[in-house]
């Protein structure tokens, strides 16, 4: 395969060679720039268990899946972007999170208000934790 790369205005034409990979071997990923959803996240129960009491957060509060974010890798909070009392919509940036030197943004993944943020500039993050709640 061919591709064209353009860097400071000069043009470069390079063969990529497409190298057949067993899906069912890689890892699970998730989308860059979105938030984990509830049940999406890697300390969620397993599917065929039944739960007795509602999820909690890192803090141990129960909290509502359906009005949260979580964050979908560990790392630290660079940048808040959401305001509390900020309407938003599905896709909206709430912050930006680095992990390995990667700058990752997070998304609303639900429209409405951010009732409150759980996390302060400079922050670390565990993967699944609570980060945004919503009204």
């Amino acid at each position: 395969m061919k591709l064209r790369i353009q860097i400071n205005d000069k043009t470069f034409e390079v063969d990529v060679e497409v190298a057949e990979a067993d899906h069912a071997t890689l890892p699970p990923a998730y989308p860059v720039g979105s938030a984990a959803l509830a049940g999406s996240f890697a300390g969620a129960p397993p599917a065929s268990g039944t739960m007795t009491a509602p999820p909690a957060d890192a803090a141990g509060a129960a909290v509502d899946e359906e009005k949260v974010c979580r964050s979908p890798v560990s790392g630290i909070v660079m940048r808040l972007i959401a305001q509390p009392g900020q309407s938003l919509q599905v896709g909206d940036p709430l912050m930006v999170l680095e992990a390995m030197k990667m700058e990752t943004n997070i998304t609303a993944p639900i429209a409405g208000r951010v009732a409150a943020l759980r996390v302060a500039q400079g922050d670390n993050v565990q993967a699944g934790q609570v980060v945004v709640e919503f009204e």
